[in-house]
């Protein structure tokens, strides 16, 4: 991606971009992580995807994720379903149990807030990659 293209969003950005996402293991390509607001009850956090990044496929148990639209384009997928393309004011919610994968587009950087409620019992099962060939089969 090209340097002044990656300055341009990094000072539109609504949000810090922050530092590399400890979760890296679970992401394809480059991702950053900033918490926003974390206290016993909530937390919020801005995900920020280099282009072409997304995480993997994965599942939320005990909750839904909530996505939260702020900066540069990205895709989020269902199991079974079209990707769907995503820009800045788009709110995804994402049900318990559906897996699922979200992240940039090709040539975008993308940043979405996700705030969660605290819950011990709730948590999130990793899964397998988007391979290669899913992520560059969808239409831009």
């Amino acid at each position: 991606m090209n340097a002044e293209f990656e300055k341009n969003f990094r000072s539109g950005a609504p949000f810090e971009i922050g530092e590399k996402n400890p979760y890296g293991a679970y992401f394809t390509g480059q991702s950053y992580l900033t918490m926003l607001a974390t206290d016993k009850d909530l937390a919020a956090s801005n995900v920020t995807f280099e282009p072409s990044c997304r995480n993997n496929w994965h599942i939320h148990h005990g909750r839904n994720q909530i996505l939260l639209c702020v900066a540069g384009e990205g895709w989020y997928q269902e199991e079974g379903k079209p990707a769907r393309r995503l820009k800045p004011g788009d709110v995804v919610n994402i049900p318990t149990e559906v897996k699922h994968w979200h992240g940039a587009t090709k040539d975008s950087w993308f940043s979405h807030i996700v705030p969660m409620v605290m819950d011990k019992e709730a948590g999130v099962t990793w899964l397998e990659p988007v391979s290669d060939e899913q992520y560059n089969a969808l239409e831009d």
